[in-house]
């Protein structure tokens, strides 16, 4: 039995010296043999999942070369990707054979809420690596939106040592499937008084990368404004469920002993909707927090033309989804019928179609509705402070090229490019390279500076 497990987890073990550069490689690594079936880069977020973790660290160190596994809480993902793929790059320099398949067969594993992997994913596309390793997620967090989405489940996983072979075993056996990246954009005048950065209601390893301001130096930078922006895979949310969502983590950082378990903080999580939320809407979320009140909704459809979307003045929440599901396996879509998504102009729920519903969306604020709003992406909140006396308050979500996931054979997503999920024969290709001359770096999100090869290795 153990000489099969040790075959088995061969597949997946990266010698050290391809990892880190001051490791000696045995002659046995260089001269030849074959290299790991599905080399494997595991990232987990130590406190995501209670001890869940923690304990996934310390078995997959156990299983795996214990180099090859990261906690994010210690190590952020760029400096890992960055120092492993230019030791990469200079062993294949050295004609490598070994170090050149696992850079060409290297898979990720991602194991946190559905924050964690978006910020890995982000990591990832800044990169612009020329083989970028496709992504599978362990379920870690509450909702876990992304790994339902691609069939790794919603429920927190086993850590013991049967449980992550048999994840390792579903991740060499898993296709690759491309996603969407949303890249948004939000503006504002420099208010006269009163700050207007994003209020996170917890100190996030990776200090909110989700949405941030964007440095001095950065292109979208405008003297005299505030600019924010950020990327998501699953949604883009502002209103009463964002708000929701702040106060579930707001009371996770108070009372973190708490929040140990799923099933609790789905039961929490559960109380605050009805409490804050459906039940008590109009002393929680009064009507002028509604979207229609506090802001207009624009659309770009197909020809390029921008388009207001009118907003019913009852709706307390607008969610820009990308995935099938969103707040833990919740599907809106429905199927509509052929003659409502002609009528309507609507396209099945593809994720890999460039497409939320429209090209891009932009949300206008109202001057003075509110000097405050709550949003969301990928499941990590914040309060969004805006200034009174500005007119010009604008969030514009655009498509931001692909990144690629790993999905089993229980993936709830569908891509234009399976044949069993035909692509509607209405809907137009990608429109993303389509009379856009934006610089290359707004196809980033400023988690992570493009990786380059150092200059030794050129």
């Amino acid at each position: 039995m153990a000489s099969r497990d040790s075959e088995f987890l061969k597949n997946f073990w990266i010698p050290s010296y391809v990892l880190v550069p001051e490791s000696a490689a045995e002659s046995s690594q260089i001269a030849g043999g074959d290299g790991p079936k599905c080399p494997v880069l595991v990232f987990a977020n130590s406190k995501s999942g209670g001890q869940l973790g923690g304990d996934l660290l310390k078995t997959y160190r156990a299983l795996l070369n214990e180099k090859q596994v990261f906690d994010l809480g210690e190590e952020a993902p760029e400096k890992v990707l960055n120092k492993v793929y230019a030791n990469l790059e200079r062993l294949k320099t050295q004609g490598d054979q070994l170090a050149i398949g696992i850079m060409e067969s290297l898979r990720l594993i991602v194991a946190g809420g559905d924050g964690t992997a978006g910020w890995l994913l982000g990591v990832v596309c800044d990169l612009k690596l020329s083989h970028p390793p496709p992504i599978a997620t362990v379920p870690l967090g509450t909702g876990n939106n992304l790994p339902f989405a691609f069939g790794w489940g919603k429920k927190n996983p086993g850590t013991n040592e049967h449980a992550v072979k048999s994840f390792l075993d579903r991740v060499m056996k898993a296709k690759e499937m491309k996603i969407d990246n949303w890249h948004i954009l939000m503006r504002m005048r420099i208010p006269k008084e009163g700050p207007c950065d994003p209020i996170a209601p917890l100190e996030l390893p990776h200090s909110l990368h989700a949405f941030h301001r964007v440095s001095e130096t950065d292109e979208h930078n405008i003297e005299g404004y505030h600019t924010f922006r950020g990327g998501f895979w699953n949604y883009f949310s502002m209103g009463m469920d964002a708000q929701i969502s702040y106060a579930f983590h707001s009371e996770r950082k108070l009372h973190p002993e708490k929040f140990k378990n799923q099933l609790v903080n789905q039961t929490t999580y559960a109380r605050l909707g009805c409490t804050q939320g459906w039940f008590l809407a109009p002393l929680f979320h009064p009507p002028s927090r509604n979207i229609a009140h506090v802001v207009k909704v624009q659309i770009m459809k197909r020809n390029g033309q921008w388009e207001d979307l009118q907003i019913p003045s009852s709706i307390r929440s607008i969610v820009c989804l990308n995935l099938p599901s969103f707040s833990g396996g919740l599907n809106p879509w429905g199927t509509p019928t052929r003659r409502q998504r002609h009528h309507n102009d609507w396209t099945s729920p593809y994720v890999d179609d460039g497409l939320i519903e429209a090209r891009r969306i932009g949300f206008v604020f109202h001057k003075g509705a509110t000097d405050h709003t709550y949003m969301r992406i990928d499941g990590e909140p914040w309060k969004q402070p805006l200034p009174i006396d500005d007119d010009t308050v604008v969030v514009e979500i655009s498509h931001h090229g692909q990144v690629n996931m790993l999905a089993t054979h229980e993936c709830k997503s569908k891509s234009v490019h399976d044949p069993s999920t035909p692509y509607n024969d209405d809907a137009e290709e990608d429109d993303s390279s389509n009379g856009d001359s934006l610089a290359d770096e707004f196809r980033k999100f400023g988690a992570a500076e493009t990786f380059k090869i150092p200059d030794e290795f050129l």
